[in-house]
C-alpha cells in the first residue's frame, strides 16, 4: 500500500471509490479545486497495482469579512473500499490529514460530518481519533438522514 497526496489526475479514482462505498459524491470540479487549492490535505491509498482504494478528501476553512471564524480543517469524505478495511488506512488518511492542517495551515480544529446510522464511521472518529459531537444537524443529507457535526480540536505550534 502507499499513501500520497491526492493530484488532479486522481479525481476520477477518488470518485470510483467514493461510489462504491457512499450515497453521496461531489461534482467533478469540487473535487479538484480542493486538491489545487488545499494540495497539502487531501490523500490517496495505492494499492500494489497503483489502483486507488481510498482517500481523503478536505479544506481549510478561513476568516473572511463577512464569516469571521477560527480558521480549522474540514473533512468533506473519507472512503476505503471494503477489500481494504481493517487495516488501520483509515486513520492514517485522517492523521495525514489532520497534521497538514495543523502544521501547513494552523488550523485549531477539524471538523466532519457522519451519518447518525454509519456506526462504523462514528467509531473511527471519536474512539480512535478523538473527535466528539458538536451538533446535529437535523435533515443534513439528500435522503433527509441526520448528521452528526464532529470536532477534533487540533495542536499547533505557536
Amino acid at each position: 500500500m502507499n499513501i500520497r497526496c491526492a493530484r488532479a489526475e486522481d479525481v476520477v479514482g477518488m470518485q470510483q471509490a467514493n461510489l462504491f462505498n457512499l450515497p453521496e459524491n461531489y461534482h467533478i470540479r469540487l473535487w479538484i479545486y480542493h486538491i489545487i487549492t488545499w494540495p497539502q490535505l487531501s490523500y490517496v491509498v495505492e494499492d500494489s497495482k497503483g489502483r486507488i482504494v481510498g482517500y481523503v478528501l478536505a479544506k481549510i476553512e478561513e476568516e473572511s469579512e463577512d464569516k469571521p471564524l477560527e480558521i480549522h480543517g474540514h473533512i468533506n469524505s473519507i472512503s476505503v473500499l471494503r477489500g481494504y478495511r481493517r487495516l488501520g488506512l483509515a486513520k492514517k488518511l485522517m492523521l495525514l490529514s489532520q497534521e497538514a492542517m495543523a502544521s501547513v495551515y494552523k488550523a485549531r480544529y477539524v471538523s466532519l460530518h457522519v451519518r447518525e446510522t454509519n456506526k462504523a464511521a462514528i467509531g473511527l472518529y471519536r474512539d480512535t481519533l478523538g473527535f466528539e459531537v458538536a451538533d446535529v444537524e437535523k435533515g443534513y443529507y439528500a435522503d433527509g438522514e441526520d448528521a452528526y457535526m464532529m470536532r477534533l480540536n487540533l495542536e499547533t505550534e505557536p
